[in-house]
């Protein structure tokens, strides 16, 4: 059975969890909506949960809507540099840090025009560095209610995976901040390097929170 998910920015461990699964095809025919992780990620630093966000350029027209595929990034601001001094800032002291670094670091030094470029190119190097197959299949139209399909989109939207009880591992400031869960999977590549597949695979399929 299929299973659907939207490209998002370096997907939290929930997301990489259901990329796990075969027959995974992506939600190519949305509409944009702020406030979801197709243009935003979360990483732990001293301070906690800390927010990578991409700018992007509202051009939504009339109706204020706008296809996902069409949604530009705004590379006026020098937002890859920031996001990469993040990284560093947070996980150089990580054990698996400079082992994956030279492997991510060219990402932040290529420019991309779209937010879905960006996102399908980020997940495929993620995917790639923990093990997992990339899904090459994706949807043809949209479809509010698909038939014969499993619907894992509301992954994207950050208030649904609120308190999702994921087991722990260790983190960089775990001492200070304790444990955070559900951090994208860039936290536990730093942090569990080659383990990390055998964490997500213990994992059983996330489940919609009611209501």
């Amino acid at each position: 059975m299929e299973l659907l998910l939207h490209p998002v920015y370096f997907p939290n461990i929930q997301t990489l969890r259901v990329l796990l699964e075969p027959q995974v095809v992506w939600e190519f025919h949305d509409n944009f909506q702020k406030q979801t992780y197709r243009n935003r990620c979360h990483i732990c630093t001293d301070r906690g949960r800390h927010m990578l966000n991409i700018p992007i350029r509202h051009v939504g027209g009339k109706t204020g809507r706008q296809s996902y595929r069409e949604v530009r990034i705004d590379n006026q601001y020098p937002w890859q540099r920031q996001h990469w001094r993040s990284l560093e800032t947070a996980y150089r002291s990580a054990p698996f840090f400079e082992y994956y670094e030279s492997k991510l670091l060219p990402l932040f030094e290529r420019r991309f025009e779209t937010l879905m470029e960006w996102n399908l190119e980020t997940t495929a190097v993620l995917c790639r560095l923990l093990g997992v197959d990339f899904p090459e299949n994706s949807t043809g139209k949209y479809e509010k209610d698909p038939e014969g399909k499993r619907d894992f989109r509301w992954l994207v939207v950050a208030k649904n995976q609120a308190g999702s009880k994921l087991p722990p591992y260790p983190q960089v400031f775990m001492e200070r901040t304790g444990f955070i869960e559900n951090l994208s999977g860039l936290d536990l590549l730093f942090n569990e390097g080659n383990q990390a597949l055998s964490y997500l695979q213990a994992l059983p399929l996330p489940v919609k929170p009611q209501g």
